[in-house]
């Protein structure tokens, strides 16, 4: 397993239409969608992985699996790229990290298979790669080291990454075939 990627979960916001806190959701059996998205990662080729987290952090806390590292972005309630920002935060420092894979803890269907299409190797700290579905972007999304500053200094509001990978487009990796496409933003 590679030692150089990061697998990063944005768990942070209050999922108003959800009418909770998605990282607080789980699956009809009981599984929490925090311990999908962290175990498609892991199985998807990230070493380890970063929750963010936000509304209702201490609660979501409590479903985080061992081992995964939490970060809590304090103002999430500035959006998505607030979320991100702080998932990113000090990552650039000694460690040999070469990337993170992005996605979004209200994807449970996702699984390790689209992971692992976006982390094929070899990775290099200028890529950028991109899962779609049926033609449309979707997560995980990974993001190179070099993109991290510039990327950083570009994040407010709900918009994310979204601005940044327009104008840098990324590889884009057709994942049409597997689960995971569909994000849930309402109950049912």
């Amino acid at each position: 397993m590679p030692e150089d990627l990061l697998g990063l979960v944005l768990a942070a916001g209050a999922g108003t239409r959800m009418g909770r806190p998605k990282a607080l959701c789980t699956t009809p059996d009981g599984v929490p969608w925090l311990h999908r998205a962290h175990d498609a990662l892991l199985g998807g080729g990230c070493a380890r992985v970063r929750v963010v987290l936000g509304a209702a952090a201490d609660e979501a806390r409590a479903l985080v699996p061992d081992g995964a590292e939490v970060v809590v972005a304090d103002d999430w309630g500035l959006g998505m790229g607030a979320s991100l920002a702080a998932g990113l935060a000090d990552l650039a420092g000694p460690a040999p990290l070469v990337a993170v894979v992005v996605t979004l803890v209200d994807l449970p269907d996702l699984d390790a298979r689209a992971v692992s299409r976006v982390t094929a190797r070899p990775v290099g700290p200028g890529d950028l790669r991109r899962a779609t579905f049926g033609g449309v972007p979707g997560h995980p999304v990974l993001i190179g080291r070099d993109h991290w500053a510039p990327l950083r200094a570009r994040l407010h509001g709900d918009a994310g990454a979204r601005g940044y990978l327009r104008d840098h487009p990324p590889l884009a990796l057709d994942c049409t075939e597997l689960p995971g496409g569909l994000d849930r933003d309402t109950p049912g």
